[in-house]
């Protein structure tokens, strides 16, 4: 039996919870207090996400990224319209139809990248395709930041796709569950890449960031905020104790914590991205840009790292390894991760001068 190393690679959700969030839990854990929302650790945490935006919007609290997404989603658009996204995005792959069940059919339009990232033609030419009343029509953009092959959007890059979306007359929204790490890395200030942009609701992820459950939906556009408390409430996301989903948030806003471990988290995936890139037949396949590697190892390394206990995905890796490094991850994890597959890749290649191909 393989014994399972204490951090692994496999998915920043694996980590647990970090101190500033616990320690905010606790404190929230006093007597009785209002519940639904109604109390006051509630309304310091909504303040505190608009102080870092900078603006008054409307803060909601969910236990999870696909109720965030798909529940904004549903207030964008309606069942005859349709979003655009990669082909990539996780409300494409990986929301187990939420996006279209909650908004009562709306069509997931895909565009394509090697990036990543939506290009602004491709959203032109989708919604130019067609205008006929057979088509179902195109309402929203939706972006991820950073992507799901960890690249990132620049200001610029969301400045002009933000222009185009509200030219279209389309709304943007804008799938953060690493946002905390796109924004530890682009070194801009929260409001540059989003409402400054145009971006009218984003989904702040929190459990990639430290938090133990819960994303906030955050709608710069007020209006677009209309009855999202009933959306939240018939799918099952008001939480009665609210104040243990949105303390926490207290926890890692405070003192600029949440941007300390996305920076963490991104130095590690340098280090990994940069230690992997010298051993010969290892391929990085995207820019590390954020806390994600995608690697492409030989399938005798990528069984003998299992086999040594350590854990990464294979199967949502565009083609390769993904290797997702948190808020714990640590200098060492990074380096035994290294030289486990340079040992592995000698030991392969050992293997295969041993045994010759035979060709015909």
């Amino acid at each position: 039996m393989k014994t399972l190393r204490p951090r692994n690679f496999a998915s920043d959700n694996n980590a647990p919870i970090c101190p500033e969030a616990w320690e905010a839990m606790q404190e929230a854990n006093d007597g009785h207090v209002p519940a639904y929302g109604s109390d006051s650790l509630t309304d310091k945490a909504c303040e505190a996400i608009r102080d870092i935006f900078e603006t008054d919007c409307e803060v909601f609290f969910v236990f999870n990224g696909t109720a965030a997404n798909s529940l904004s989603l549903a207030s964008l658009c309606r069942s005859y319209h349709s979003v655009i996204c990669h082909e990539l995005a996780h409300i494409e792959t990986d929301e187990c139809g939420a996006p279209e069940f909650y908004s009562g059919g709306s069509k997931i339009l895909v565009v394509q990248s090697n990036d990543g990232k939506v290009p602004p033609d491709a959203v032109e030419a989708t919604v130019h395709r067609r205008d006929d009343l057979h088509y179902p029509k195109p309402k929203v953009v939706s972006i991820t930041q950073s992507t799901e092959v960890g690249t990132l959007y620049t200001p610029a890059e969301l400045q002009n796709l933000g222009a185009l979306t509200h030219g279209l007359g389309l709304h943007l929204h804008l799938d953060g569950a690493r946002f905390a790490n796109a924004l530890a890395a682009l070194r801009c200030s929260p409001k540059e890449i989003t409402w400054r942009a145009g971006v009218d609701v984003l989904c702040l992820g929190g459990t990639k960031n430290g938090l133990a459950v819960g994303e906030a939906v955050v709608f710069f556009n007020k209006e677009l905020a209309k009855e999202f408390e009933f959306r939240c409430k018939q799918a099952g996301q008001l939480c009665s104790k609210m104040r243990y989903l949105s303390a926490p948030w207290l926890g890692i806003l405070k003192d600029g914590a949440w941007l300390r471990h996305a920076e963490h988290a991104n130095k590690c995936a340098t280090r990994l991205s940069s230690g992997l890139s010298n051993i010969p037949g290892v391929q990085i396949l995207f820019p590390t840009e954020a806390n994600a590697v995608f690697a492409k190892l030989d399938d005798r390394v990528i069984s003998g790292l299992y086999a040594r206990g350590w854990e990464f995905y294979d199967f949502i890796a565009a083609g390769g390894s993904r290797l997702m490094c948190s808020w714990d991850t640590t200098e060492s994890d990074v380096d035994d991760f290294i030289g486990d597959v340079q040992d592995l890749t000698k030991s392969s290649e050992d293997h295969s001068e041993s045994h010759p191909v035979l060709r015909h």
